[in-house]
């Protein structure tokens, strides 16, 4: 396959809209296609089963169209009123009816939702038991990736052993240098890259909602009030800032609209297109630059999440999609490929300690962390103020950095994720 093919192929599979947080979207996902396998009478019994990282991310954080929180109410509507054809947007046409009879469903001793230990961080198991005749469903690597289902014992996908087509090209991509990806990015035509564009509007229009009033945690809507009070300036950096936060307190809030996700993440996909809008408000940028700046940034953080997972202890809005939304940002400020290498160590290098413990109201703070150090490494780099090699797990080059990233999250994270997850459940008093 060609280069552009390949990256045009990658930002549509990878860059789709999404309504509520990913992980709990999951969860009803693969509840909602359980259900529609099979006509019968009532239910007898439902088991969910999720990864250690789909029950970290989905515990906290707002059901879209609810007044509620986390995967078991997110399971329970997936069941009662989801509709898979929606796909990550499963909920979307939630009514106040079906959330009543989800809570009434969970309080019926007939649902159960545990952690099962396995290996991947995208992990979930739907076991529904009718009077009609069993089904299941798997949810396996990516959010919407069906690697089984069976109705009434017939098995219909099994894909649990098979690494796709897709996945062995992309393995390609992500072993090529960033620069000849830039470069190739550049000279693909605008009609084939601007549908990059509805990540802008979409993303944009849920960020002008939590500006609006306060949501979440508000705090693109202090950062706001901030700078119409003087007490800060409403430059690049806290523009960028404002209008990330604001799209995460709306989201994380559960409010009733989509965001453009990048590589599984509605956050990762607020973070690698809104810095991005912030300097499109400030200076003049086409659409063909901005279409291919967002194309940039998309690519950069599935580039790093190929190295460190889509799921990790590691905030992947800092060190992937920030490190995108910088990257794009030089570049539309005329950086050099030097110098958009240097935008990656600079992010690395500031933000590889930031750890994941969740999508929740408080992850509006570490995007709007994410953001500004997405504009202070381009503003940096384009100096050439740029981390020097073997500073820490900085390499000579900005894919070895990556590559040492990588490392990090598999073999020195691990132990993290667990102490990360163990420690929120005996907050929430979890067993």
């Amino acid at each position: 396959m060609k280069l552009t093919n390949l990256i045009v192929q990658t930002l549509k599979e990878e860059v789709v809209p999404a309504m509520g947080c990913t992980e709990p979207v999951a969860v009803a996902l693969a509840c909602a296609k359980s259900i529609e396998l099979i006509t019968f009478n009532y239910i007898e019994k439902a088991e969910v089963f999720v990864s250690p990282n789909i029950y970290k991310n989905g515990l906290s954080v707002g059901i879209p169209n609810t007044q509620e929180v986390g995967l078991y109410i997110a399971a329970a509507l997936g069941f009662i009123g989801g509709e898979s054809v929606k796909d990550l947007r499963v909920l979307d046409g939630i009514n106040e009816t079906q959330v009543q009879l989800a809570k009434e469903f969970l309080q019926s001793g007939k649902f159960s939702l545990k952690i099962k230990d396995t290996a991947e961080k995208i992990y979930v198991e739907v076991n529904l038991v009718t009077d009609k005749g069993n089904c299941s469903t798997i949810i396996s690597r990516k959010h919407n990736r069906f690697v089984f289902i069976e109705a009434v014992g017939e098995v219909i996908v099994d894909l649990r052993k098979e690494d796709t087509t897709s996945n062995k090209v992309k393995k390609k991509l992500f072993k090529l240098k960033i620069r000849d990806i830039i470069k190739e990015i550049e000279k693909i035509p605008h009609v084939d890259i601007a549908f990059m564009l509805e990540g802008v509007v979409m993303n944009e229009a849920i960020s002008k909602a939590g500006l609006r009033e306060k949501m979440g945690m508000g705090v693109g809507f202090s950062l706001m009030k901030s700078i119409q009070q003087g007490i800060l300036s409403e430059d690049l950096m806290t523009s960028s800032m404002m209008l990330t936060a604001a799209a995460s307190d709306a989201r994380m809030s559960g409010i009733n609209l989509s965001v453009m996700s990048s590589n599984g993440s509605g956050n990762n996909g607020i973070t690698a297109i809104l810095p991005i809008v912030a300097y499109k408000n400030k200076f003049n940028v086409d659409d063909e630059k901005l279409a291919k700046a967002v194309a940039i940034s998309h690519i950069i953080n599935s580039y790093i999440k190929y190295y460190i997972g889509r799921l990790s202890a590691m905030c992947a809005c800092g060190v992937a999609a920030g490190t995108g939304a910088g990257v794009a940002i030089a570049w539309l400020m005329g950086a050099t490929y030097d110098q958009i290498d240097g935008v990656i160590k600079n992010t690395i290098a500031n933000t590889s300690g930031m750890i994941c413990d969740g999508a929740k109201e408080g992850c509006a703070i570490k995007l709007s962390t994410s953001a500004s150090v997405a504009v202070q490494s381009a503003v940096l780099a384009l100096n050439n103020s740029i981390v020097p090699a073997r500073n820490g797990i900085i390499a000579e080059t900005a894919e070895d950095t990556i590559k040492n990233l990588g490392v990090l999250s598999s073999e020195g994270m691990n132990i993290a994720d667990v102490i990360i997850l163990k420690t929120m459940k005996k907050m929430q008093k979890i067993k």
